[in-house]
C-alpha cells in the first residue's frame, strides 16, 4: 500500500512549521533584490511617505503585485505602514538601503537582482501573470478557470499537483478537526476540497456528520484513492463541479474554505463567499481555513514568504483576517470564532443569521 494515501489519524509528534519557513524562504532575497532594484521601492520613498496608490503609479505595478511587495519589505523591517494607510522608510532602510548614505549596503545585494530566480519574480510582479499562464507555457498547476489551459483538467497532471498538496494537509486536518468541532451539523460541503483530507479528518472526529468534496473530476479520482483507505466512506460524496460556475450545492449546514482563497484575486474570493453565503441555510457556518497576514498587512514574514509563493503560482495571495471579514460581512455573515491550527493557519468561522 502506498503511504502517499494514507491518512493518520492523530497530529504528528513533531512540527513541521520550520520545513516549510525554510522552503519558502528564497523569496526573502528575490524580493529584496525586486524591491530595491527592479521597482526602486527605497528610493521611491526618500523624499517621505506615499500611498500605495502613488507607489503604483511610480512602479507600474498592479494591486495584487503591490501588494506581495510591500507586504514583504514591511516583514523585512524595511518599510513602515502609517495610520494614515500611507507607507514610508523604516530608520533600518533610511540609514542602510538609500544610495549614497554614508553606510549604505544595497550594493552588496546589487548582484541578486541578476539571478534567474529574481529576474523571474520582477517579470512576475510586472505582468500580475501566475507561473504557466503565458500562451507558450505548459499551464497553471492548482488552478482551474474556462478559457485557461490547466493541469488540472489533465489527470496525470493533476493527480501529481493534488498529491504535492496533501503532505501539508496530513499535518494540518487532524488539527483542525480536533480544534473545530462540528457538534450539531449534518453536513459539510468542503469547497475545492482537493484530496478530501479536511473532510476525512472532520468525519472521523464526528461519527454523526457527513461530507461532500466538491472539486474538479479529475482531482476527485485522488480524493477516492484516499477515502478508500478509511472507514468513513459511507458518510462520504463525491461531486464534481466548478466552484465559479456551477450550482453551489445547498445540501449542507457547514461550508468549509481550506487553502481555497489564497489561490484568487479579491474579486474571485468576494464572488466565491457571496455563492457560499447564498446557498448557506440559515444558522449555517462558513469557515476558512488559512494563513492569514496581519491586518495591517505589515508581515509577519512566514507569511509574507508564502504570500509571494501563492503569488508566483496562483491568482491569488495571502490575505488577512480583517479582509476576510469584510467579505463575510459584506456577504450577509457575521465572524464569530477564530482559532489557530497548525503550521501557521487559523479556522476564521462565520455564521448566517
Amino acid at each position: 500500500m502506498s503511504t502517499s494515501f494514507i491518512l493518520p489519524e492523530a497530529p504528528p509528534s513533531t512540527d513541521p512549521t520550520r520545513l516549510f519557513e525554510v522552503y519558502r524562504g528564497n523569496f526573502q532575497t528575490e524580493l529584496l533584490a525586486c524591491g530595491q532594484i527592479h521597482f526602486r521601492i527605497f528610493e521611491h520613498l526618500a523624499p517621505g511617505p506615499l500611498t500605495e496608490s502613488d507607489l503604483g503609479h511610480r512602479t507600474g505595478l498592479r494591486a495584487r503585485p503591490l501588494t506581495v511587495l510591500l507586504t514583504a519589505l514591511a516583514s523585512f523591517g524595511t518599510l513602515v505602514r502609517r495610520a494614515d494607510g500611507s507607507i514610508e522608510l523604516s530608520p533600518l532602510a533610511r540609514e542602510h538601503l538609500l544610495p549614497g548614505g554614508d553606510y549604505f549596503v544595497g550594493d552588496y545585494f546589487a548582484r541578486a537582482a541578476e539571478t534567474a530566480g529574481a529576474l523571474e519574480f520582477a517579470d512576475h510582479l510586472r505582468s500580475n501573470r501566475p507561473k504557466g499562464s503565458r500562451p507558450e507555457e505548459s499551464g497553471v498547476g492548482y488552478l482551474f478557470r474556462e478559457g485557461m489551459k490547466s493541469a488540472m483538467e489533465e489527470s496525470d497532471l493533476a493527480r501529481l499537483f493534488t498529491l504535492q498538496l496533501a503532505g501539508r494537509a496530513k499535518n494540518v486536518a487532524p488539527v483542525l478537526a480536533a480544534v473545530l468541532p462540528l457538534n450539531g451539523a449534518h453536513t459539510l460541503l468542503d469547497v475545492g476540497g482537493g484530496t478530501g483530507i479536511y473532510t476525512l479528518a472532520f468525519l472521523r472526529r464526528n461519527p454523526e456528520l457527513r461530507g461532500i468534496v466538491w472539486d474538479r473530476p479529475e482531482v476527485l479520482k485522488i480524493t477516492s484513492e484516499f477515502a478508500r483507505r478509511t472507514t468513513v466512506t459511507d458518510r462520504l460524496e463525491l461531486r464534481a463541479g466548478d466552484m465559479f460556475a456551477d450550482p453551489v450545492p445547498k445540501d449542507a449546514d457547514v461550508f468549509l474554505l481550506s487553502n481555497i482563497l489564497h489561490d484568487w484575486d479579491v474579486q474571485d474570493c468576494q464572488q466565491l463567499i457571496r455563492r457560499c453565503a447564498e446557498a448557506l441555510p440559515s444558522g449555517g457556518r462558513l469557515i476558512i481555513h488559512d494563513v492569514f497576514l496581519n491586518d495591517d498587512l505589515s508581515g509577519p514574514l512566514h507569511a509574507a514568504m508564502y504570500s509571494a509563493h501563492l503569488f508566483s503560482v496562483t491568482e491569488g495571495r495571502l490575505y488577512s483576517a480583517a479582509e476576510c471579514t469584510q467579505w463575510l460581512t459584506e456577504a450577509g455573515l457575521r465572524v464569530v470564532q477564530r482559532t489557530e491550527t497548525f503550521v501557521h493557519a487559523s479556522a476564521l468561522v462565520a455564521a448566517k443569521p
